[in-house]
Protein backbone atom coordinates (compact mmCIF):
# COMPACT_ATOMS: atom_id res chain seq x y z
CA UNK A 1 0.00 0.00 0.00
CA UNK A 2 2.69 2.35 0.92
CA UNK A 3 5.50 3.55 -1.62
CA UNK A 4 8.41 5.06 0.38
CA UNK A 5 6.40 5.08 4.24
CA UNK A 6 5.68 2.19 6.46
CA UNK A 7 2.58 4.02 7.54
CA UNK A 8 -0.41 2.04 5.81
CA UNK A 9 -2.51 5.05 4.42
CA UNK A 10 -0.11 6.88 2.80
CA UNK A 11 2.54 6.54 -0.08
CA UNK A 12 5.03 9.06 1.23
CA UNK A 13 5.76 11.02 3.98
CA UNK A 14 7.25 14.69 3.91
CA UNK A 15 8.07 16.75 6.72
CA UNK A 16 9.01 20.35 5.98
CA UNK A 17 9.38 21.20 9.57
CA UNK A 18 10.36 19.10 12.57
CA UNK A 19 9.29 19.21 16.25
CA UNK A 20 6.18 19.23 18.18
CA UNK A 21 4.70 19.97 21.86
CA UNK A 22 2.52 17.34 23.43
CA UNK A 23 -1.15 18.26 23.80
CA UNK A 24 -2.90 15.39 24.39
CA UNK A 25 -2.92 12.29 26.23
CA UNK A 26 -2.37 10.84 23.19
CA UNK A 27 1.17 12.18 22.86
CA UNK A 28 1.89 10.79 25.97
CA UNK A 29 4.26 8.06 24.52
CA UNK A 30 4.89 9.99 21.61
CA UNK A 31 7.18 7.87 18.42
CA UNK A 32 8.51 11.17 17.20
CA UNK A 33 10.02 12.43 20.27
CA UNK A 34 11.48 9.05 20.48
CA UNK A 35 12.82 8.89 16.98
CA UNK A 36 14.44 12.27 17.92
CA UNK A 37 16.10 11.39 20.85
CA UNK A 38 17.44 7.87 19.44
CA UNK A 39 18.34 8.74 16.23
CA UNK A 40 17.76 12.05 14.43
CA UNK A 41 18.58 14.71 17.40
CA UNK A 42 17.75 17.33 15.56
CA UNK A 43 15.18 18.94 18.21
CA UNK A 44 14.79 19.10 21.87
CA UNK A 45 11.28 17.47 21.51
CA UNK A 46 8.41 19.20 23.92
CA UNK A 47 10.14 22.54 23.68
CA UNK A 48 9.08 25.58 21.09
CA UNK A 49 12.14 24.57 18.92
CA UNK A 50 11.66 24.07 15.24
CA UNK A 51 13.56 22.77 12.65
CA UNK A 52 13.18 23.30 8.72
CA UNK A 53 14.16 20.52 6.82
CA UNK A 54 16.86 20.51 3.81
CA UNK A 55 16.28 21.94 0.40
CA UNK A 56 16.80 18.50 -1.08
CA UNK A 57 13.72 17.32 1.19
CA UNK A 58 11.27 19.92 -0.22
CA UNK A 59 12.29 18.69 -3.72
CA UNK A 60 10.96 15.44 -3.28
CA UNK A 61 7.30 16.21 -3.33
CA UNK A 62 7.96 17.93 -6.65
CA UNK A 63 9.70 14.74 -8.34
CA UNK A 64 6.67 12.88 -6.78
CA UNK A 65 3.97 14.90 -8.58
CA UNK A 66 5.93 14.59 -12.07
CA UNK A 67 5.70 10.94 -11.22
CA UNK A 68 1.99 11.03 -11.52
CA UNK A 69 1.10 9.47 -14.61
CA UNK A 70 3.29 6.45 -14.07
CA UNK A 71 1.70 6.27 -10.66
CA UNK A 72 -1.77 6.09 -11.71
CA UNK A 73 -1.01 4.08 -14.45
CA UNK A 74 -0.08 1.02 -11.88
CA UNK A 75 -2.44 2.14 -9.46
CA UNK A 76 -5.58 4.10 -10.64
CA UNK A 77 -5.32 6.45 -7.96
CA UNK A 78 -3.29 9.88 -7.23
CA UNK A 79 -0.45 9.62 -4.42
CA UNK A 80 -0.92 10.17 -0.72
CA UNK A 81 1.11 12.33 0.71
CA UNK A 82 1.43 12.85 4.59
CA UNK A 83 2.36 16.26 6.28
CA UNK A 84 3.91 16.05 8.67
CA UNK A 85 4.80 12.88 11.17
CA UNK A 86 7.60 14.61 12.44
CA UNK A 87 5.22 17.96 13.58
CA UNK A 88 2.31 19.30 13.40
CA UNK A 89 1.44 22.09 10.55
CA UNK A 90 -1.21 23.94 12.32
CA UNK A 91 1.58 24.69 15.37
CA UNK A 92 2.00 27.69 16.80
CA UNK A 93 5.59 27.43 17.38
CA UNK A 94 6.16 27.36 13.50
CA UNK A 95 7.36 30.16 11.86
CA UNK A 96 4.16 31.02 9.77
CA UNK A 97 6.04 31.98 6.98
CA UNK A 98 7.57 27.91 6.76
CA UNK A 99 3.54 27.04 6.39
CA UNK A 100 3.38 29.74 3.41
CA UNK A 101 6.11 27.93 1.99
CA UNK A 102 4.70 24.52 2.29
CA UNK A 103 1.27 25.73 1.57
CA UNK A 104 3.07 27.30 -1.91
CA UNK A 105 4.18 23.96 -2.32
CA UNK A 106 1.09 22.14 -2.36
CA UNK A 107 -0.26 24.28 -4.92
CA UNK A 108 2.43 23.68 -6.78
CA UNK A 109 1.69 19.78 -7.02
CA UNK A 110 -1.62 19.47 -7.78
CA UNK A 111 -1.47 15.98 -8.89
CA UNK A 112 -0.52 14.55 -5.28
CA UNK A 113 -3.54 14.08 -2.38
CA UNK A 114 -1.57 15.94 0.80
CA UNK A 115 -3.10 14.68 4.38
CA UNK A 116 -2.27 16.99 6.73
CA UNK A 117 -3.50 15.52 10.22
CA UNK A 118 -3.42 17.87 13.30
CA UNK A 119 -3.97 18.19 17.03
CA UNK A 120 -4.36 21.48 16.74
CA UNK A 121 -7.85 21.80 14.20
CA UNK A 122 -8.93 24.93 16.66
CA UNK A 123 -5.91 26.70 15.08
CA UNK A 124 -6.73 26.02 11.13
CA UNK A 125 -9.22 28.98 10.11
CA UNK A 126 -7.06 31.51 11.59
CA UNK A 127 -3.86 30.09 10.04
CA UNK A 128 -5.33 29.82 6.66
CA UNK A 129 -6.07 33.41 6.62
CA UNK A 130 -2.43 34.37 7.59
CA UNK A 131 -1.06 31.81 4.36
CA UNK A 132 -3.21 33.33 1.86
CA UNK A 133 -1.86 36.90 3.04
CA UNK A 134 1.38 35.41 2.33
CA UNK A 135 1.09 34.07 -0.88
CA UNK A 136 0.66 36.40 -3.90
CA UNK A 137 2.61 33.97 -6.75
CA UNK A 138 1.41 32.48 -9.07
CA UNK A 139 -2.28 33.92 -7.17
CA UNK A 140 -3.48 33.74 -3.42
CA UNK A 141 -4.90 30.74 -1.53
CA UNK A 142 -8.59 31.38 -0.61
CA UNK A 143 -8.58 32.05 3.02
CA UNK A 144 -11.93 30.55 3.08
CA UNK A 145 -11.11 27.17 2.39
CA UNK A 146 -8.31 24.63 1.73
CA UNK A 147 -6.70 23.67 -1.51
CA UNK A 148 -8.81 20.52 -2.99
CA UNK A 149 -5.44 18.57 -3.12
CA UNK A 150 -5.86 18.52 0.38
CA UNK A 151 -7.38 16.24 2.74
CA UNK A 152 -7.80 17.39 6.10
CA UNK A 153 -7.59 15.22 9.24
CA UNK A 154 -8.05 15.89 12.97
CA UNK A 155 -6.38 13.23 15.89
CA UNK A 156 -8.61 12.39 18.49
CA UNK A 157 -8.22 9.85 20.61
CA UNK A 158 -11.00 9.13 23.60
CA UNK A 159 -14.49 10.93 23.91
CA UNK A 160 -13.74 14.42 25.12
CA UNK A 161 -11.50 15.03 22.26
CA UNK A 162 -14.14 13.69 20.15
CA UNK A 163 -16.68 16.36 21.57
CA UNK A 164 -14.56 19.07 21.62
CA UNK A 165 -12.58 18.64 18.61
CA UNK A 166 -15.47 17.56 15.76
CA UNK A 167 -17.03 20.89 15.61
CA UNK A 168 -13.87 22.52 15.01
CA UNK A 169 -13.13 19.99 11.60
CA UNK A 170 -16.47 20.28 10.74
CA UNK A 171 -16.39 24.40 9.78
CA UNK A 172 -13.12 23.85 7.76
CA UNK A 173 -14.10 23.56 4.46
CA UNK A 174 -11.98 20.44 2.78
CA UNK A 175 -12.78 18.06 -0.23
CA UNK A 176 -12.12 15.57 2.21
CA UNK A 177 -12.13 15.60 6.37
CA UNK A 178 -10.85 12.36 8.19
CA UNK A 179 -9.79 11.44 11.89
CA UNK A 180 -6.88 9.90 13.12
CA UNK A 181 -8.56 7.86 16.28
CA UNK A 182 -4.77 6.81 17.28
CA UNK A 183 -3.84 5.41 19.75
CA UNK A 184 -7.42 4.49 20.61
CA UNK A 185 -8.03 5.35 24.71
CA UNK A 186 -11.24 4.76 25.11
CA UNK A 187 -14.60 4.49 23.75
CA UNK A 188 -16.02 7.01 21.47
CA UNK A 189 -19.77 7.44 19.89
CA UNK A 190 -21.04 9.72 17.59
CA UNK A 191 -24.51 8.55 18.22
CA UNK A 192 -26.36 11.84 19.07
CA UNK A 193 -23.05 13.37 19.83
CA UNK A 194 -23.48 16.66 21.75
CA UNK A 195 -21.97 18.88 19.03
CA UNK A 196 -24.95 17.42 16.97
CA UNK A 197 -27.94 19.34 15.57
CA UNK A 198 -30.43 16.64 16.09
CA UNK A 199 -33.51 18.32 14.53
CA UNK A 200 -31.42 18.33 11.46
CA UNK A 201 -31.41 14.21 9.53
CA UNK A 202 -28.60 13.49 7.26
CA UNK A 203 -28.94 10.63 4.17
CA UNK A 204 -26.07 8.92 3.03
CA UNK A 205 -27.42 6.72 -0.29
CA UNK A 206 -30.44 7.64 0.04
CA UNK A 207 -30.66 6.14 3.70
CA UNK A 208 -31.45 7.75 7.08
CA UNK A 209 -28.28 8.11 8.73
CA UNK A 210 -29.00 8.13 12.46
CA UNK A 211 -25.05 8.48 13.17
CA UNK A 212 -25.50 12.36 12.80
CA UNK A 213 -21.90 12.84 14.50
CA UNK A 214 -20.48 11.45 11.31
CA UNK A 215 -21.99 13.80 8.53
CA UNK A 216 -19.44 15.93 7.19
CA UNK A 217 -17.03 13.19 7.99
CA UNK A 218 -15.19 11.32 4.64
CA UNK A 219 -12.93 8.69 6.42
CA UNK A 220 -11.57 7.40 9.68
CA UNK A 221 -8.96 6.09 10.86
CA UNK A 222 -7.94 3.68 14.23
CA UNK A 223 -5.78 2.01 15.69
CA UNK A 224 -4.06 0.98 19.19
CA UNK A 225 -0.48 2.18 20.33
CA UNK A 226 2.40 0.61 19.83
CA UNK A 227 6.16 0.74 21.60
CA UNK A 228 7.51 1.49 24.45
CA UNK A 229 4.93 2.50 27.71
CA UNK A 230 1.93 1.49 24.99
CA UNK A 231 -1.08 0.94 26.54
CA UNK A 232 -3.79 -1.25 25.57
CA UNK A 233 -6.94 -1.33 23.51
CA UNK A 234 -9.93 -3.24 24.28
CA UNK A 235 -10.79 -4.88 21.14
CA UNK A 236 -14.73 -3.32 21.84
CA UNK A 237 -13.75 -0.16 21.21
CA UNK A 238 -12.28 -0.61 17.54
CA UNK A 239 -15.09 -3.34 16.70
CA UNK A 240 -17.84 -0.07 17.86
CA UNK A 241 -15.79 2.57 15.45
CA UNK A 242 -15.90 -0.03 12.24
CA UNK A 243 -19.53 -0.97 13.14
CA UNK A 244 -20.51 3.06 13.31
CA UNK A 245 -18.59 3.26 9.97
CA UNK A 246 -20.50 0.92 8.23
CA UNK A 247 -23.99 2.30 9.33
CA UNK A 248 -22.86 5.63 8.43
CA UNK A 249 -21.35 4.57 5.32
CA UNK A 250 -17.84 6.03 5.94
CA UNK A 251 -14.86 4.28 5.10
CA UNK A 252 -12.90 2.73 7.56
CA UNK A 253 -9.10 1.70 8.21
CA UNK A 254 -8.08 -0.27 11.20
CA UNK A 255 -3.88 0.52 10.96
CA UNK A 256 -3.05 -1.97 14.07
CA UNK A 257 -3.81 -3.26 17.24
CA UNK A 258 -0.84 -2.10 18.88
CA UNK A 259 1.59 -3.31 21.52
CA UNK A 260 -0.96 -5.43 22.80
CA UNK A 261 -2.62 -8.27 20.90
CA UNK A 262 -6.59 -9.67 21.88
CA UNK A 263 -6.75 -13.20 23.65
CA UNK A 264 -5.21 -14.60 26.67
CA UNK A 265 -1.81 -15.63 25.17
CA UNK A 266 -0.41 -18.54 26.66
CA UNK A 267 -0.75 -18.61 30.59
CA UNK A 268 0.94 -21.57 31.23
CA UNK A 269 4.54 -20.73 29.97
CA UNK A 270 4.32 -17.44 31.04
CA UNK A 271 5.11 -16.29 27.53
CA UNK A 272 3.63 -13.42 27.63
CA UNK A 273 2.95 -10.71 29.52
CA UNK A 274 -0.96 -10.34 30.18
CA UNK A 275 -3.56 -7.60 31.54
CA UNK A 276 -7.27 -7.05 31.46
CA UNK A 277 -9.06 -4.13 29.99
CA UNK A 278 -12.46 -2.89 30.96
CA UNK A 279 -14.30 -0.91 28.86
CA UNK A 280 -13.87 2.49 30.53
CA UNK A 281 -10.32 1.66 30.40
CA UNK A 282 -9.18 0.40 33.40
CA UNK A 283 -6.34 -1.95 33.23
CA UNK A 284 -5.29 -4.71 35.63
CA UNK A 285 -1.75 -6.24 34.99
CA UNK A 286 -1.89 -10.08 34.77
CA UNK A 287 -5.68 -10.04 33.92
CA UNK A 288 -7.94 -12.19 35.66
CA UNK A 289 -8.94 -16.29 35.01
CA UNK A 290 -12.71 -17.53 34.82
CA UNK A 291 -13.70 -17.82 38.26
CA UNK A 292 -11.84 -14.38 39.20
CA UNK A 293 -12.49 -10.80 38.23
CA UNK A 294 -9.81 -7.73 39.15
CA UNK A 295 -10.50 -6.22 42.65
CA UNK A 296 -13.99 -4.19 42.62
CA UNK A 297 -14.62 -5.52 39.25
CA UNK A 298 -17.66 -7.25 37.67
CA UNK A 299 -18.71 -9.24 34.48
CA UNK A 300 -20.85 -6.26 33.34
CA UNK A 301 -17.95 -4.04 32.85
CA UNK A 302 -17.12 -5.59 30.07
CA UNK A 303 -13.79 -6.99 30.84
CA UNK A 304 -11.33 -8.17 27.74
CA UNK A 305 -7.70 -9.98 27.86
CA UNK A 306 -4.67 -8.98 25.94
CA UNK A 307 -1.42 -9.88 25.83
CA UNK A 308 1.30 -7.83 24.89
CA UNK A 309 2.62 -9.30 21.75
CA UNK A 310 4.26 -6.36 19.49
CA UNK A 311 3.18 -4.60 16.87
CA UNK A 312 4.60 -6.80 14.02
CA UNK A 313 2.34 -9.90 16.02
CA UNK A 314 -0.43 -7.87 17.18
CA UNK A 315 -0.86 -7.47 13.51
CA UNK A 316 -3.77 -5.38 11.45
CA UNK A 317 -6.90 -7.94 11.93
CA UNK A 318 -9.98 -6.73 13.21
CA UNK A 319 -12.63 -9.84 14.09
CA UNK A 320 -9.70 -12.06 11.82
CA UNK A 321 -9.40 -9.50 8.69
CA UNK A 322 -8.32 -6.31 7.38
CA UNK A 323 -10.26 -3.23 6.74
CA UNK A 324 -8.77 -1.06 4.40
CA UNK A 325 -11.27 1.71 3.08
CA UNK A 326 -10.63 4.68 1.70
CA UNK A 327 -12.24 8.19 0.77
CA UNK A 328 -14.65 6.79 -2.31
CA UNK A 329 -14.63 9.85 -3.76
CA UNK A 330 -10.87 11.27 -3.25
CA UNK A 331 -10.04 8.09 -5.67
CA UNK A 332 -10.45 9.99 -9.26
CA UNK A 333 -7.62 11.31 -11.31
CA UNK A 334 -8.78 14.93 -11.20
CA UNK A 335 -10.05 16.62 -8.08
Amino acid sequence: MSENTKIEWCDHTFNPFIGCTKVSPGCDHCYAEAMMDTRLHKVVWGTKERARTSAAAWRKPLKWNAAHAEFFAVHGRRQRVFSASLADVFDNAVDPAWRADLFRLITDTPNLDWLLLTKRIGNVGAMLQDVSARLFSPEPMRPDRLPDNVWLGATIVNQDEADRDLPKLLKVPARVRFLSIEPLLGPVTFRWASWVDHDAVSKRDGKVNHLEGLRGIDWVIAGGESGPGARPMHPQWARSLRDQCAAAGVPFLFKQNGEWAPGSGDFGTGRFETAAIAMDGRVVAGGYDASSYPTGAASVDGWAMVHRAGKTAAGRLLDGRTHDEFPHRASQEEP
